[in-house]
């Protein structure tokens, strides 16, 4: 399995935060985070730059709401700041790792949206006799993210981007209780 190197030049490049922060504040322009932000954009890309070279970046806390749509949900958003740092990260890893996705993923992967996945669904549903449909409860902070970080670990050796994805997954929200368990569970079989 090949491992990459020699990322974070291109994670902290100027052109990468400006094109991230344009991804980030698709669908959000107007809201008084992004304006604030975007009011001395170079300053802020800049002074983000900066951070991320010294490695002084620390991401700010998550904003937790909740919505029903149409069940209940937890939300936990990240600060606009940390979603540029988000976006620039992924603009650089993610050709890398989505080559060993399975092709029927489609969840946050560009030309794999609902409509894909629904047409894919009903293939599957026409030649299959029995259909599964679940979600999982709480999937992110239920992950066990020592293991996360050893899989990423399997594709890219670059310290410093590993060190940038390891402060993001470090710092994010909990959302509650990590572990849920079942009525039978106990401490010693979960």
């Amino acid at each position: 399995m090949k491992r990459y190197g020699n990322l974070w030049s291109q994670v902290v490049a100027f052109e990468n935060l400006l094109q991230a922060s344009r991804q980030a504040q698709c669908g959000k322009r107007y809201r008084p985070n992004v304006l604030v932000f975007n009011y001395d954009l170079d300053q802020e890309l800049l002074r983000l730059q900066s951070e991320l070279t010294q490695k002084t970046y620390t991401p700010g806390g998550y904003r937790t709401f909740r919505i029903r749509d149409p069940k209940s949900r937890l939300i936990s958003a990240a600060p606009y700041r940390d979603r540029v740092v988000h976006h620039a990260l992924c603009n650089i890893i993610v050709p890398l790792i989505e080559r060993t996705f399975i092709a029927d993923t489609y969840a946050n992967r560009s030309g794999y949206g609902t409509h894909r996945a629904l047409k894919r669904f009903t293939q599957f549903a026409r030649s299959s006799h029995y259909v599964l449909q679940c979600d999982i409860r709480k999937y992110f902070p239920n992950l066990d993210h020592a293991i996360l970080k050893a899989v990423l670990r399997q594709k890219i050796k670059c310290p410093d981007t590993l060190w940038l994805i390891d402060r993001i997954i470090d710092g994010s929200n909990p959302q509650g209780e990590g572990m849920e368990y079942f009525p039978e569970d106990d401490l010693a079989f979960p």
